[in-house]
């Protein structure tokens, strides 16, 4: 169409519509039809045949634009309640191997608890979410039973002689207007009977013509939702809606409502009802009827409930109708687990007299699925017991943990056949063994060599297996002590007068020290391969036995026994000493065995690097060993640290600013402020102990490296492990910090003084102290300052290069503190050192 003739079919489409030419036509318009008005009739007859063409197309277009209400939109749902998965199950354990909860079965544990008892109320949530809309999907074919009404479209299309598509609503009359045929009236016809009448009309009158139909958008409806629903009131839905879709959009039914006799009310008589356990236990839809307008949905109040727990397959809180017996009741939840022991069924009940009672029920007999259930009823089945009959358990640092079946004459190598039934690197020397004595059912533990049991299978160290019994097997490098504690919890339990616990310890160096279960005939040979033989720096010649003893039940003494443990791992009987409960094997370690000790030298030697050093060799002897110091090496600046040192320092720091932090609180506002210098010094203060307490020691060491390189032996240093010396080429400048006007450094000249730098450097500020005034030597020792805290000094006056003058604040102008001037010659000292240190790169 060219601009021109759309212009002119816009403003015929608006004269026509405001004369009226098309009107609303009851339903029709709802679903986008329209009909011609009385008023336009006139207006239309004086348009030309292409004026006429151009408003249908204009119309048409904005009726594509949406000039229709659209229809009901698809279900906007609310995120649903969501069941947690079951966790999944781990190996399976040994009884006295199992945690509180662990292998524990029944679908109980994967059910999200609403009820008494952890329960849900079954089905209820079958309506988790509540739409806000709700509409059936538009796409599905409508059923061949579906009632046409008002507000119905139905689409006709026209082939043959004549070629055509109309779109018709069902007027309020019931009447589908035909074009060429007239009104056909089609209200209250089924879908197949509409179809087949209009064909035949159309056939009958429209000679050579033939129709295809079709529905299109259908109406809506009201409906009412009423009783124990979660939000009863009246809602509009499709008319395809059935029973289940007007629940979806009330939310569905509140607790208080009966899932099991929903009713459909149709002017005041029931003429349908739902049992939604039909469609939730039987997926049985058959009740689900369709909706008519102004249809009720009554939901009843809940009837009797049961609630059924334990090993079924679905517990829950289930509403009865027409279950009368125990055992229907369980079929309700599904059945039984395979775990469950039916013979124990245990039914809770309030009796007549308002008492509570306890009904055992055999669930695996006739009368016992008979006996009745009543409203409040509590069904819970049991497992059946978690012990195995029969059955030796695999357990640890194994391939295949678990339990397997005992046979008459079965031993260790029957239940672990080699070495490739074990993770790598277990412990064959120390497997333990856990033993119940019936019939009290006492735990006994001993322990298996299985290199032993390997090399002499049925011999004394292949041990025979019983019932029940657990072989645990350790990681070689693995932690013992949780197994061993809970086995010794065990015997602790059972340990009385006269019969003590059986324990023994070994400590020192075994790679597994600990305490273990005492074994009948144990000896310290035992114990050693219980702790997982000597480590490399045990000293194998002598071990100490400490044994305590209760002296004629009165009091208990210690001995101490010697140990010659070099005969022990020779195998001599009379060294290898028996132990008694509590007996302690103290393993000592070989004298002067330590860890390799390191020592660092850097900066200016021949061979800078980590050397290994032996006990009480010197610092001459490691700068020996480097090479000597090199041609541009400055030894009167060298830096030694020490870690000891520095932690020393670092405690002293940190007892300091506490101190001086518990200062600052103890002054009172009131002093402050009626002194403004003391306001003053206590800003300047707080700003020093922050300072402070971020400060981290240096551990620097002054020494006199001349003096060692000169064979001085007042003067050589023994040393420590983690040692460091730096050695910094020979320096040029001499800085001057603190209170001056210019702090920087100056070329070193020795013709200058102290005071000649300081006035270089601007001069004193009036916040200086002279009379504290001190020098920082290169090596770190300081001269012209008082003694303070750990720094040494001299008195040679001479400036030489490298060194630091430090102009300190004048404490006493704003003294406040006691500690107040130390600080501050703490943080100098402490900034310098750690300046040394970086610039021959020791940070």
């Amino acid at each position: 169409m060219r601009p021109r003739r759309w212009l002119m079919a816009a403003v015929l489409a608006a004269a026509v519509l405001a004369a009226g030419a098309f009107v609303p036509a009851g339903p029709a318009r709802a679903a986008g039809g329209a009909t011609p008005g009385a008023a336009g009739l006139e207006l239309l007859r004086g348009l030309t045949p292409d004026q006429r063409a151009a408003l249908l197309e204009e119309l048409k277009r904005r009726e594509g634009a949406g000039g229709a209400e659209a229809p009901l939109a698809e279900p906007e749902l609310v995120t649903p309640r969501r069941v947690p998965p079951a966790p999944a199950p781990g190996p399976v354990l040994p009884p006295w191997l199992r945690e509180e909860g662990d292998n524990a079965t029944g679908a109980a544990n994967a059910t999200a608890g609403r009820g008494p008892g952890g329960l849900r109320y079954f089905g209820y949530d079958l309506f988790a979410g509540v739409p806000s809309t709700f509409a059936p999907a538009t796409d599905i074919p409508v059923p061949a039973d579906y009632v046409v009404g008002p507000g119905d479209t139905v689409q006709v299309q026209l082939f043959g002689k004549e070629n055509a598509d109309y779109t018709l609503v069902v007027t309020r009359e019931g009447l589908l207007h035909l074009p060429g045929i007239g009104p056909v009236p089609v209200a209250g016809l089924r879908f197949e009977e509409l179809r087949r009448l209009v064909r035949d009309r159309i056939a009958r009158q429209m000679i050579g013509v033939k129709a295809g139909v079709t529905m299109g958008p259908l109406r809506s409806i009201r409906v009412f939702l009423l009783g124990e629903a979660f939000r009863p009131g009246s809602y509009t839905v499709s008319a395809l809606s059935t029973m289940t879709n007007a629940l979806f959009v009330g939310g569905g039914v509140a607790l208080t409502g009966s899932l099991r006799d929903i009713q459909l009310k149709r002017q005041g008589k029931v003429v349908g009802r739902i049992d939604l356990y039909d469609l939730l236990l039987r997926g049985d839809t058959s009740s689900d009827a369709r909706l008519q307008p102004g249809d009720v949905i009554f939901v009843p109040p809940v009837g009797a409930r049961v609630w059924v727990a334990g090993e079924v397959k679905r517990p829950a809180v289930y509403e009865l109708r027409g279950e009368r017996t125990v055992g229907e009741a369980v079929a309700l939840a599904g059945g039984l687990l395979p775990t469950a022991d039916p013979s124990a069924v245990r039914v809770e009940r309030i009796s007549d007299r308002r008492e509570r009672t306890l009904i055992d029920v055999d669930l695996a007999a006739e009368a016992g699925r008979a006996v009745p259930v009543q409203d409040g009823d509590r069904v819970r089945v049991p497992s059946v017991l978690a012990e195995m009959e029969d059955v030796v358990w695999l357990a640890g640092h194994v391939q295949r943990p678990g339990g397997y079946q005992w046979q008459e004459g079965m031993r260790v190598t029957d239940l672990v056949p080699s070495a490739y039934a074990l993770k790598p690197r277990a412990d064959l020397g120390y497997v333990l063994v856990r033993r119940e004595r019936q019939p009290e059912r006492f735990v006994e533990v001993f322990s298996v060599d299985l290199r032993r049991a390997f090399a002499e299978r049925g011999g004394p160290a292949d041990v025979p297996l019983r019932p029940r019994d657990t072989l645990y097997v350790f990681a070689s490098a693995g932690d013992r002590a949780p197994v061993v504690d809970r086995l010794l919890g065990e015997l602790a339990a059972q340990a009385r007068h006269g019969a003590p616990l059986p324990e023994v310890a070994v400590g020192g160096r075994v790679r597994a020290p600990g305490r273990y279960p005492l074994e009948p005939g144990m000896r310290v040979s035992d114990l050693i391969r219980a702790g997982g033989d000597l480590q490399e720096a045990a000293y194998a010649l002598e071990a100490e036995l400490t044994r305590y003893e209760v002296v004629k039940g009165a009091y208990r003494q210690t001995a101490h026994v010697p140990v010659d443990l070099a005969a022990v791992l020779r195998g001599d009987p009379a060294a290898d000493l028996a132990l008694r409960p509590h007996d302690y094997l103290n393993v000592k370690e070989i004298p002067r065995w330590r860890k390799q000790e390191r020592v660092e030298v850097g900066g200016e030697v021949r061979f800078p690097g980590s050397y290994a050093i032996r006990r009480g060799e010197t610092l001459s002897s490691v700068i020996r060993r480097a090479g000597g110091l090199t041609d541009l090496a400055y030894p009167r600046g060298a830096v030694f640290l020490r870690a000891s040192l520095r932690a020393k320092e670092q405690e002293q720091m940190d007892r300091m600013a506490r101190r001086l932090r518990a200062d600052l609180s103890s002054i009172s506002l009131r002093q402050v402020q009626e002194d403004p210098k003391k306001a003053q010094a206590l800003d300047l203060a707080r700003s020093l102990a922050e300072e402070l307490e971020s400060t981290n020691a240096t551990g620097r060491m002054v020494i006199d490296l001349p003096g060692i390189l000169a064979g001085r032996a007042d003067k050589d240093v023994v040393l420590e492990n983690g040692d460091r010396l730096l050695v910094p080429r020979r320096p040029q400048e001499v800085s001057v910090i603190g209170e001056v006007f210019y702090p920087t450094s100056h070329l070193y000249d020795p013709a200058l003084s102290r005071n000649d730098y300081i006035q270089k450097s601007g001069g004193f500020t009036q916040k200086a102290d002279p009379g504290r005034v001190y020098v920082v030597r290169a090596d770190g020792s300081v001269l012209g300052s008082s003694t303070t805290l750990w720094f040494i000094h001299t008195y040679d006056r001479r400036i030489e290069p490298g060194d630091t003058i430090v102009v300190p604040l004048d404490a006493e102008r704003i003294r406040p503190l006691a500690l107040f001037g130390d600080v501050t010659e703490i943080i100098y000292r402490l900034a310098l050192a750690a300046a040394a240190a970086n610039a021959v790169g020791a940070f």
